[in-house]
């Protein structure tokens, strides 16, 4: 079971990212899938999340309108495009995979956002 996130990257403000969360080893489309992010010396906060088949999806209001998630259930990946990024945006950006008890978490993607 793997969980492998990239994308990430420096980028100046008001660019965009997409980053990519994929899965192995996993019946991927049963699990809830969300993005959490932490910024140095701050707790991890969630940022997005979709469901399983992708209808469900939502979104923390410091991102709404920005940032889209999405999921591709025959490539066992889900995406979090990023748009009008801000230096506030910087932070290591986690994938976490959640079906009932089973919980796992990629090593993280860093993202920068800095002119």
């Amino acid at each position: 079971l793997q969980v492998v996130e990239s994308g990430g990257g420096f980028v100046q403000p008001g660019g965009s990212l997409r980053l990519s969360c994929a899965a192995s080893g996993f019946s991927f489309e049963y699990y809830t899938v969300a993005w959490f992010r932490q910024a140095p010396g701050k707790p991890r906060e969630g940022v997005s999340c979709i469901s399983g088949t992708g209808d469900y999806t939502a979104y923390d209001d410091s991102v709404k309108g920005r940032f889209t998630i999405s999921r591709d259930n025959a490539k066992n990946t889900v995406y979090l495009q990023m748009n009008s990024l801000k230096p506030e945006d910087t932070a290591i950006y986690y994938c976490n995979l959640v079906w009932g008890s089973d919980d796992y978490w990629g090593q993280g993607t860093q993202v920068t956002v800095s002119s």
